[in-house]
């Protein structure tokens, strides 16, 4: 059960940084109704239960899985600023040995989490 605290209710705008949103769009139908309603937890101030605090880039970012006929997608948002939920970074996991990221991901969330502090605090991305 997913709770929302009053003082929450207020909807932050959801803001995709680079290409995350194209590639969020060609996942499958129910994967986007699963990671939408994920995302959309998000923007009212609160938390699925299946997203997982995401390693290695402190708190505030999470990590939503969804596993769909086979395949596994994935979507990294952080919700470290005040007034805006960003979507980092939206991907299929395409290794066939092991649960860990690709390191190429791994630096490609790092980089846009820089580039959502730059959006947010109103300077150039880097």
């Amino acid at each position: 059960m997913v709770r929302i605290q009053p003082s929450m209710s207020r909807e932050k705008p959801l803001h995709w940084v680079v290409s995350a949103k194209k590639d969020y769009l060609a996942f499958p139908a129910d994967v986007q109704d699963d990671m939408g309603y994920a995302l959309g937890l998000a923007q009212l101030g609160a938390t699925h239960p299946n997203a997982k605090p995401w390693k290695g880039e402190g708190p505030g970012v999470f990590e939503i899985v969804e596993d769909h006929r086979g395949d596994t997608y994935r979507a990294v948002y952080t919700v470290r600023f005040a007034d805006v939920v960003y979507v980092l970074h939206a991907f299929q996991k395409k290794s066939r040995s092991g649960i860990k990221t690709p390191l190429t991901d791994v630096k490609m969330i790092a980089e846009r989490l820089k580039r959502a502090r730059a959006d947010y605090e109103g300077k150039d991305a880097p």
